[in-house]
């Protein structure tokens, strides 16, 4: 009998939480989600301009503006998860919040009435002459959008946490997670610019609205079946709120004299019993842990957390402090970023977009640079990585820094070669007098996949790289909020963007007249 209660007690055991299988299901999710966001982010531009009669530049700032939002709005996100929810309860959550706003696009999609009346057959020069969208047309547009929008941050936030949070910290298979969770976004993104935006252009967009509603609902349902397997963080308090004490009483102690020994200091365990080393850098921080003296000569550390913090917080703090300049630096390459997914979709519309005897709609050309990093990401994880760590000794091949460098040189170098295809563009429409013509210039649309290769690769090395930096260096309280953080830069270059286009407009202008 005693067997055999042993064996009907292993038989109940939990499983074995964590590892690859319970990441097999953020895959899934960060797959179907991403499918549906970027189909919009590439074609959007069109649904403005042509079914909503927003001017080009409107069209280019509005879906920039709504990038942006979405990319920033992610800090939120990772503050509700470290403070709140766990990883995978926010996922869900802001899921469905997205979902709301993928329905309510295609409702406003299907119906004709709540869109102005169609705007056709002008050439650019005229579109000032469509009717305007009205107000409540207009609100059910931003509606959904920002629904849409304020969704994906929370998603995009918790996610990739809640995938590396499955192994161990000194498990190689976390460094791995991070490419391969880029992958499935890669094979989501390629199914969105192609199956989505052709389902736009041939069926409608109440249809491929539709689709994204549907995807977004199966990719919950599916992270929500791997919930038994998953390891949940618990939610110990705000790290902002943390970080905004340790200036609050950085600043009240400004007074004293700096901290010359770490046992002046105050510490204890900090969120899930971590306590970080002190370090010498931004040391009027360190005023902030200073334990206050009494008159007996002992030292009192019951105080409330605006009067004396903890080493650990103060490093929380440093932390983050250190992590700007590498935000800062990413900004202008997702300005390029915006650039291409505005403008030069919309050069495509201009240019003969017959490959191989097939017609290829404008929104699908970024398929070019999301097939060359579905194609190399296994290649950097399964060769190059193992061969760069046989010579360095680094477990990731090279360095997260080193990685988002190679990346932010090739971006720049890709925004050059859009400059030259660009210049070559507006001469073939000079010299066959087509500036202001409907129809195509007798200029193939693959030349824009040179710009778009060498970005994919840009963004092959940048978005691994950014990602697994905030989230190796963020401790283990903030570990969403550092996720949250490397879309942040994301977030300034998509609003960069906009007020990049906006000058360059108003100096074309001026330069016009």
């Amino acid at each position: 009998m005693g067997i055999l209660r042993a064996f009907n007690g292993q038989a109940k055991q939990e499983p074995k939480r964590g590892g690859i299988r319970a990441t097999l299901f953020v895959y899934a999710m960060g797959g179907l989600e991403n499918m549906a966001f970027i189909s919009n982010a590439v074609s959007l531009v069109t649904y403005f301009y042509g079914y909503m009669n927003f001017s080009l530049t409107k069209s280019a700032n509005t879906l920039t503006n709504f990038m942006g939002t979405s990319f920033l709005v992610a800090l939120f996100g990772g503050l509700i998860s470290d403070t709140y929810l766990s990883r995978f309860k926010t996922c869900v959550l802001f899921g469905c919040i997205e979902l709301l706003g993928y329905a309510a696009l295609t409702v406003q999609a299907h119906f004709d009435q709540l869109r102005p009346p169609p705007c056709q057959g002008l050439a650019i020069s005229q579109t000032t002459q469509c009717q305007a969208a009205d107000i409540g047309q207009a609100a059910i547009l931003f509606s959904g959008l920002y629904l849409v929008a304020f969704g994906t941050s929370g998603v995009k936030a918790a996610l990739p946490s809640l995938g590396a949070d499955q192994f161990d910290e000194r498990d190689p298979k976390r460094s791995s997670f991070f490419n391969w969770f880029l992958l499935s976004f890669t094979a989501g993104a390629i199914i969105g610019v192609t199956f989505i935006v052709w389902i736009s252009t041939n069926q409608g967009w109440d249809w491929a609205f539709g689709v994204c509603t549907v995807a977004v609902l199966v990719s919950i349902m599916v992270l929500s079946m791997g919930k038994s397997l998953y390891r949940n963080n618990v939610p110990k308090g705000s790290p902002l709120l943390r970080i905004i004490q340790v200036f609050v009483v950085a600043i009240r102690n400004r007074k004293l004299p700096q901290p010359g020994i770490e046992d002046e200091l105050h510490d204890v365990a900090g969120v899930h019993n971590e306590i970080l080393p002190r370090t010498d850098q931004f040391r009027f921080l360190d005023r902030a842990a200073i334990e206050h003296t009494c008159d007996d000569g002992s030292t009192s550390v019951n105080l409330g957390p605006w009067r004396i913090c903890t080493v650990t917080q103060v490093e929380e703090t440093k932390i983050i402090i250190r992590m700007l300049p590498i935000i800062l630096s990413t900004v202008f390459m997702n300005t390029c970023l915006a650039q291409l997914q505005t403008f030069t979709v919309q050069q495509s519309t201009t240019m003969n977009t017959h490959v191989l005897g097939i017609k290829m709609p404008g929104s699908s050309i970024p398929v070019i640079p999301l097939v060359f990093m579905f194609i190399f990401i296994p290649i950097y994880d399964c060769v190059f990585v193992p061969i760069a760590r046989k010579i360095t000794g680094i477990p990731t091949g090279i360095r997260y820094l080193q990685r988002i460098g190679v990346g932010l040189v090739l971006s720049a170098i890709s925004m050059a070669v859009a400059g030259v295809v660009e210049t070559r563009r507006k001469s073939v429409a000079r010299e066959h007098g087509m500036v202001d013509s409907l129809q195509p210039l007798p200029m193939n649309v693959l030349w824009l996949g040179y710009q778009y290769s060498i970005f994919g690769l840009a963004d092959m090395f940048t978005f691994v790289g950014l990602i697994q930096f905030f989230y190796e260096e963020s401790s283990a309280g903030m570990k969403s909020l550092g996720t949250a953080i490397s879309w942040f830069s994301s977030a300034f270059g998509y609003y960069l963007s906009s007020v990049v286009v906006d000058v360059v407009n108003k100096l074309t202008w001026y330069w016009n007249h």
